[in-house]
């Protein structure tokens, strides 16, 4: 006849077997998860530090394009005004008006040394 009640030795150690097994199994899926997440959460800071960076280069590299522009804009703006300055002193000796024109055309870098040269033969020769 069998004993009912409590289960023998080797019962006991087969329960405990089937359920250490059962704990390390859930146990790894759980640390398997949790370490996919972590994973994707650095992932995911990394994308967002990543963009932040490029964000901020393209804003460098537009402010630097807009700096070039503004200076080149003043330089126009410089060289455009020089000839209209020296037309207004033109009230007595053309010939005086147009060299004093030449020369500071010259100083403000729109003629070279051999253009203010050949205009200034041109206009006394």
């Amino acid at each position: 006849m069998r004993r009912m009640g409590r289960p023998g030795l080797i019962g006991t150690m087969a329960r405990t077997a089937v359920i250490a097994g059962t704990a390390q199994a859930v146990g790894g899926n759980v640390s398997r998860r949790q370490q996919q997440r972590w994973q994707g959460q650095e992932q995911q800071a990394q994308q967002e530090q990543y963009a932040a960076e490029q964000a901020a280069y393209q804003q460098q590299q537009s402010q630097a394009q807009m700096a070039a522009m503004q200076a080149q804009l003043a330089q126009l703006e410089q060289q455009n005004a020089a000839p209209q300055v020296a037309a207004a002193p033109a009230g007595g000796d053309d010939l005086m008006a147009k060299l004093a024109q030449l020369a500071q055309m010259k100083e403000a870098g729109v003629l070279s040394d051999a253009e203010f040269a050949a205009a200034k033969a041109k206009l006394l020769g």
